[in-house]
């Protein structure tokens, strides 16, 4: 039976992908840096969880309490790193296959390679140099200050792109940026995530008197949060209400301010449990990312029967046909997503027959266990292939300012 270690920064998809290999018989370890007590309920043995939380806490603790400086970050997320590499050398079990999140697995793979083994790194979201350029626009177009990433964070992410085996993400856009810099189309494999349907299920109709939009997310400019606001803005509706849902970016909180409206509400982080209720009360979804790898939420509010619009730098183009479970829209476009919002509050007729359609659309898509048999297939076709040509490393660029996916992103976004 083949054997599949991983690790991860936190948590994000990656226990729902080991759920699957442990019920395939196929789950070696998997090793994290969030802390035991808080994988209790994962569905994994114990004696399969490896943590190792310590900087990690430490870097969340500094940023709850506002201690926010880049010297101190950069140090931090280096330590992190560095710590987290050590460790995964010297505890990793031999296995067939390491499937590392970005910036978690460059030593580990590594070493999985000189063994004869296979190294996959999965990233979930674009490609670091598009996440960097184009953060650095929307900053500058918003006149946000622009934190640069560490390029130690930049170089070392780029090598594990060159030097893996493969790259999964889980998008068709997300794949169209690592092409447009230069990764072989034949290493990038597109895996969407799913979706709990046992979690996520129509529990509610939305309120006949209203048209409530919600957004589920981090409050930010990855986000698209400007473009949601000034098209909500426009919106001609009775009762219309803007709900938002997840934690703010500090930098973003005095834009939003500005940009919010009376009948924009901010409801600040809303725990799983309570998500289901909020999306089956809601006339739509809206994800308006200017970059998004996926975005777990459009699954799970088309799980609860509630239609979404979404930009085309997300998920949505993949699991969505508009005018059928939804709307898309160009990125970075407000008068679009405006234009789509008024669509689906001047006819109810549309609103309903999307949101059955997007309901039985995921349904179609067999949860989080279609996600384990892509990856599943991925892990034997690697196994057949052999060991194969390690891949060399790719020349270290100069350019710093980026999004990694290792431990400052960790931090900063949890909802794919």
């Amino acid at each position: 039976m083949i054997q599949v270690s991983q690790a991860v920064w936190g948590k994000f998809h990656h226990f729902d992908l080991a759920r699957e290999f442990h019920q395939r018989g196929m789950l070696g370890s998997i090793y994290t840096t969030y802390p035991s007590w808080k994988l209790s309920n994962e569905g994994i043995p114990a004696e399969r969880i490896h943590t190792f939380p310590y900087l990690h806490l430490a870097s969340l603790a500094a940023q709850r309490l506002g201690f926010r400086q880049p010297g101190f970050d950069r140090k931090l997320a280096r330590w992190i790193i560095g710590s987290f590499d050590r460790y995964l050398l010297r505890q990793l079990d031999a296995c067939d296959v390491f499937i590392g999140i970005s910036g978690a697995g460059r030593k580990a793979g590594e070493q999985v390679q000189r063994r004869g083994g296979h190294y996959l790194c999965d990233r979930g979201s674009a490609h670091i140099r598009f996440c960097d350029e184009i953060l650095a626009e929307e900053h500058a177009r918003w006149n946000v200050p622009y934190d640069p990433v560490d390029p130690y964070c930049l170089e070392r992410e780029e090598e594990e792109y060159a030097m893996a085996d493969a790259l999964t993400v889980p998008s068709s856009f997300a794949a169209s940026t690592y092409r447009r810099h230069g990764v072989a189309p034949e290493k990038i494999r597109v895996i969407p995530y799913g979706v709990d349907l046992r979690r996520f299920s129509a529990t509610q109709v939305p309120p006949p008197d209203r048209f409530d939009v919600l957004f589920v997310g981090q409050i930010s400019l990855r986000k698209g949060i400007p473009y949601l606001l000034e098209a909500f803005s426009k919106l001609r509706a009775r009762g219309k209400r803007l709900r938002m849902a997840g934690s703010m970016n500090p930098e973003i909180r005095e834009l939003f301010g500005r940009m919010a409206g009376d009948s924009v509400e901010f409801l600040g982080h809303v725990p799983q449990a309570r998500l289901a209720a909020l999306m089956s009360a809601s006339h739509v979804l809206v994800l308006p990312s200017v970059e998004d790898g996926f975005g777990l939420v459009l699954c799970q509010a088309m799980a609860c029967g509630c239609p979404v619009i979404a930009s085309d730098h997300t998920g949505a183009p993949d699991v969505i046909k508009p005018g059928v479970e939804g709307l898309l829209f160009p990125a970075r476009h407000a008068e679009v997503l405006r234009q789509h919002l008024q669509r689906l509050a001047d006819d109810r007729p549309l609103r309903d027959s999307m949101g059955a359609a997007a309901l039985q659309r995921v349904r179609s898509f067999g949860g989080w266990s279609s996600y384990g048999n892509a990856f599943e297939s991925l892990c034997r076709e690697r196994i057949g292939m052999g060991a194969g040509p390690r891949h060399a490393a790719s020349p270290r660029p100069t350019d710093s300012n980026a999004v990694p996916e290792g431990p400052r992103a960790s931090t900063q976004e949890h909802s794919r």
